[in-house]
């Protein structure tokens, strides 16, 4: 019997963001930053500094497909080269996952910023995904300057293949998968709900944040805004509903940027859970 609905963490980077925490969370009080430092003590670096993750999340589906949601910070010659940890491994960790790339039939961008969309073209300039289509907002598109080089990077290429598909508000993507409109952070931000359903086991719900919360401060004070969020007061409504959803569905958030992969809003400072997601993330990173 085919098992879908799994969860597999995939990390493509780790670094040290350009702007202190403390700067880039404006607003945080001492005991939101006590609290972050519990839910994420990785996070914390030398003077102040931001350590995070650049993560992808590929679910598993019926006969060996896989949706991938995000393309990581990419190669060195991508759009990311600027400022993010560059390049990445997202090539290799879908082969240690058993991922190839034939094997994604969908891409899920949550938006499109350098660092979730890298992996968009291998290094002949082709859809790294050859069978996939990639689905974004088409407010996220809209709201996009053609002069952005992720605009050369993604929606160019995409749409001359014919592989990028634009899909606006609440979209089912597939039994158990659903896209949420999750704007601020960007105008078509979007989550991505996975209903799991595992065979024999138990399973539980997933919600994959992309960037509604950055930070583990906003995990312990959703109200704190990011200064890189295009509209704060947005950011924040869909933060604050989407770590809503989580705790009525029971759901397990899957993170972007935090040091920890998976965390249960009902009970934050616990341990990860990894046997309910399936957590493939290489120690070395």
């Amino acid at each position: 019997m085919d098992r879908h609905g799994q969860v597999v963490a995939l990390l493509d980077a780790s670094g040290t963001f350009f702007e202190p925490a403390r700067t880039a969370f404006p607003g945080a009080g001492g005991a939101d930053w006590a609290r972050a430092a519990l839910l994420d003590p990785g996070a914390a670096g030398p003077d102040g500094a931001w350590r995070l993750d650049f993560r992808c999340f590929a679910v598993s589906r019926p006969h060996g497909r896989w949706v991938l949601v995000d393309a990581g910070v990419g190669p060195a010659h991508g759009p990311a080269a600027g400022w993010a940890p560059v390049p990445g491994r997202l090539p290799a960790a879908l082969a240690e996952a058993g991922i190839g790339p034939a094997d994604v039939e969908a891409v899920v961008l949550t938006h499109l910023h350098e660092d979730h969309t890298g992996w968009t073209l291998d290094a002949a300039g082709r859809p790294f995904f050859p069978a996939a289509r990639y689905l974004v907002q088409s407010a996220e598109v809209s709201a996009l300057d053609r002069a952005d080089p992720v605009w050369d990077w993604v929606v160019a290429p995409l749409r001359a293949t014919g592989q990028l598909h634009e899909v606006s508000g609440v979209h089912r993507l597939a039994p158990g998968l659903t896209l949420l409109p999750t704007p601020g952070h960007t105008p078509g931000h979007q989550s991505v709900l996975v209903e799991q359903s595992v065979p024999g086991g138990s399973a539980r719900d997933v919600l994959v944040t992309g960037d509604v919360l950055v930070h583990a401060v906003q995990l312990a004070a959703p109200c704190v805004p990011y200064s890189h969020e295009r509209d704060r007061a947005a950011a924040r409504a869909s933060r604050e509903e989407l770590l809503a959803l989580s705790v009525r569905r029971g759901a397990l958030l899957a993170t972007a940027h935090l040091t920890r992969a998976f965390v249960d809003p009902a009970v934050p400072g616990t341990p990860e859970t990894p046997e309910t997601p399936e957590a493939a993330e290489p120690a070395d990173g």
